[in-house]
């Protein structure tokens, strides 16, 4: 039996294996809208086997975004574009669709790496001046944020909850916070970005609190049935950023409101690299240090390739799953291939089963290495 391959329980969800889908931004949204290239991305993707596809970061207001080329979830049109997205999805596929929720913070009003430019894309340029906890820039390519004030606080804590509104009317069964890479809600956490004198910096308890408050009134309008949970970073990987354990105390502080799952990933707060970004399951050690720390499904990601390595995580305890992202671009049937190497029964669509791994004559020549 593959653990990797057996059922989960995630908040209301029942989820017939461990492997999902990671966020990968597109870049190729028009006014926050879902476009063709989308259909064809997370369609393709709800095809996997997969147990979940979560889509990527959804900014929830227009000044949250990475660049303009971001999705987003902030009225009604950009709510319908992926109601009609979903729908489509629902007639081939009973695949959870998630979305991530998130805000660029500091992060944000960046030409879009498809733009052929690089760096802070200025007001006059069509940009804007972004937000975050302090006026510190990330580094000299981006902006001097503005540091958000009371009624910014309470402005971007209600788009979070408006948006997670909106993701349940489009019908996703999953909404992720994204609180890692440097964008604000692991801004708020992290003492390298934030220097608040307030009640939201300072202690770790302060730090947490704006992302908490966030997560406790997302929750209170997330239905039970379904799941949310949050992307944490697990290291700054720069000298007086958080640590292993301080994810661990956050996560515990997640779980305590109500948070389903939590997802640790790492850096990007700064520019400093992770020193081994190559190294196959780099962030785990992460995952598995917040794993001891709470009783609520933790996911693995990062340089997670093969279906040996994503087994071994789970089946040794490490994470109770894992979320592959450039995996399953190169690999979109990523886990029905994964199911045939660990001896599981391979989760392919009727219409594809005549290429099943089990059903195939051709399939092992097809796959053969060497």
């Amino acid at each position: 039996m593959s653990s990797l391959f057996s059922p989960i329980a995630v908040g209301g969800l029942t989820l017939p294996n461990r492997a999902v889908v990671s966020p990968m931004c597109q870049f190729s949204s028009t006014d926050g809208l879902a476009m063709p290239w989308h259909w064809q991305h997370i369609g393709g993707l709800a095809l996997s086997g997969a147990s979940a596809v979560i889509m990527e970061a959804c900014a929830v207001e227009p000044q949250g975004r990475i660049s303009d080329a971001d999705l987003g979830l902030w009225n009604d049109a950009t709510e319908d574009a992926l109601r009609r997205l979903i729908a489509d999805i629902r007639t081939f596929s009973d695949t959870a669709i998630g979305v991530q929720l998130a805000h660029a913070g500091r992060k944000g009003s960046l030409w879009s790496p498809r733009s052929g430019n690089a760096g802070w894309q200025r007001p006059e340029q069509g940009g804007w001046t972004p937000d975050a906890p302090s006026p510190i820039a990330f580094d000299a390519k981006y902006a001097t944020p503005n540091a958000l004030d009371e009624a910014g606080l309470a402005r971007v804590l209600q788009a979070f909850v408006d948006s997670a509104r909106r993701a349940d009317a489009a019908g996703f069964d999953l909404i992720e916070l994204h609180g890692a890479h440097g964008y604000l809600l692991h801004e708020f956490v992290s003492p390298l970005s934030n220097h608040r004198a307030d009640g939201y910096g300072g202690s770790p308890e302060n730090r947490m609190r704006f992302p908490l408050e966030v997560a406790r009134a997302v929750r209170a309008v997330w239905p039970s049935s379904k799941a949310v949970g949050v992307r944490i970073t697990g290291s700054d990987w720069t000298e007086g950023g958080i640590t292993p354990d301080d994810a661990a105390v956050y996560a515990q502080a997640l779980e305590a409101a109500g948070m389903d799952y939590v997802c640790v990933s790492s850096g990007a707060n700064t520019p400093t690299p992770p020193p081994n970004p190559a190294q196959p399951a780099y962030q785990t050690p992460f995952a598995e240090r917040v794993k001891a720390a709470v009783d609520i499904p933790v996911m693995a990601v990062g340089m997670i390739v093969t279906p040996q390595q994503a087994e071994d995580i789970v089946a040794s305890g490490r994470a109770d799953m894992v979320a592959l992202a450039r995996g399953f671009l190169d690999d979109p049937r990523w886990a029905i291939h994964a199911a045939a190497e660990l001896g599981a029964p391979p989760p392919i669509a009727p219409q594809y089963r005549g290429a099943s791994p089990v059903a195939w004559p051709g399939y092992a020549m097809a796959h053969a290495k060497g």
